[in-house]
């Protein structure tokens, strides 16, 4: 998340040093996202048949090598190329990451598993923040970059030292645990209708294709208010890069709460569907609502709109991981994950670009922000077209869904 979002904190050194206007400065905050799409499917399969800890290992190392090579570019062709290769080794990690989480932990656990891993996303941004800032204040856009980088490679070592691809193979665990584990699977997969379809099959359903529909839209807009979130607090405010990296921080630490509340009350309640509907719903109106009290002078007005906002736009996103989870069988899982995020992280291209043009054309950010908001709010109305067994939360032990799913 750090090397994926950082480049928003460089956008006026670059500007400066290579003459990177708005609109080419979001093509490369979205760029990455084309990238993104050609590991997801690959990726998938070799997480099932290699080794989900091994390939996210190898992505580690490759990504902190693209990253700080960023700091190395003299040029927009250049720059494009690397954020496209940064999102090329990304690619393979979110269906191998859902694999392994689904092998740990049972369906009543994994809305809450994967809102403990989602944190990683709003607590990355919140620390990011500060240090963009603080290094901007005494280095150049290149030395953070070359900083930065080190941190996945870093990270890698600790997670080849740390991790298992199956229960069965923790030694840590006792004999106990690891059986509990391996049969709340082998039970769970034994519920799922969908059993014996192909993934071609599976991506035939309708729910795999609102799924895709909702997580495009999602990326839209989540990806304009994250590459652009320190630009817009920069232009609200006219703050120096310290504090400007400070504000931006707020709104993920409140993203890291409103998940962890709302992944768990999802949980205790059974019920996903509007667990994510309101606060994404919330979470547009107050992103618009800032761009209107911005134009019209309430600056702190805009600026808590802004952060309420980012407290809310990920607070649903451990419940949608665990969806798809409910009517997948593991043997189709990855890969068919590969696949809803690769085509709906195209939004995460359209949403940083679609806004850097509409801000370039008309002069004023309202253009780019409606669209987003649009995107924002739509996307989780279509949850209202899944089947209702999707959008529920039954116990490890039944885990019902129609073929027709």
């Amino acid at each position: 998340m750090i090397d994926r979002n950082n480049i928003g904190f460089a956008f006026p050194g670059m500007e400066s040093d290579l003459g990177i206007g708005a609109t080419y400065a979001g093509l490369a905050g979205g760029i990455f996202a084309i990238g993104y799409l050609f590991l997801q499917v690959p990726g998938g399969l070799w997480a099932e048949r290699w080794s989900a800890k091994k390939l996210i290992g190898v992505a580690l190392i490759a990504w902190g090598i693209f990253a700080a090579a960023t700091g190395f570019i003299q040029n927009v062709t250049q720059l494009l190329i690397v954020r496209f290769m940064i999102g090329f080794v990304e690619g393979c990690i979110l269906p191998a990451i859902v694999l392994l989480l689904k092998r740990w932990f049972p369906l009543d656990e994994r809305a809450r598993a994967n809102g403990i891993w989602m944190l990683s996303i709003p607590f990355a941004a919140m620390i990011m923040s500060p240090i963009c800032g603080f290094i901007l204040t005494y280095a150049t856009w290149r030395e953070m970059f070359w900083i930065e980088g080190a941190f996945p490679i870093i990270f890698c070592i600790i997670w080849m030292l740390c991790i298992t691809d199956h229960p069965k193979d923790a030694k840590w665990l006792s004999e106990e645990e690891r059986n509990y584990l391996v049969n709340a699977a082998a039970k769970e997969e034994s519920k799922i209708a969908t059993k014996g379809m192909s993934v071609m099959e599976a991506l035939k359903t309708r729910n795999v294709i609102i799924l895709i529909a909702i997580w495009f839209l999602t990326q839209t807009g989540f990806a304009g208010y994250s590459i652009w979130l320190p630009t817009m607090m920069k232009d609200l405010t006219g703050s120096s890069q310290m504090l400007v990296g400070l504000l931006t921080s707020v709104p993920w630490f409140f993203a890291m709460i409103m998940l962890t509340l709302n992944s768990r009350h999802s949980d205790k309640t059974g019920e996903r569907r509007f667990h994510m509907i309101v606060p994404a719903v919330t979470s547009a109106l107050c992103l618009l609502a800032s761009t209107l009290l911005a134009s019209s002078g309430n600056v702190t007005a805009a600026v808590i709109a802004l952060i309420c906002c980012g407290g809310l736009i990920q607070c649903y996103y451990g419940i949608w991981w665990a969806i798809p989870t409910t009517f997948l069988t593991a043997d189709v899982l990855a890969v068919t994950l590969g696949v809803i995020n690769a085509v709906g992280n195209l939004g995460g291209f359209f949403g940083p670009w679609l806004f850097g043009y509409f801000t370039t054309v008309t002069g004023s950010s309202l253009g780019g922000m409606v669209f987003l908001v649009a995107a924002s709010i739509v996307a989780p109305l279509l949850l209202l077209f899944l089947k209702k067994d999707a959008t529920k939360a039954p116990s490890a032990t039944a885990v019902p869904v129609s073929k027709e799913a």
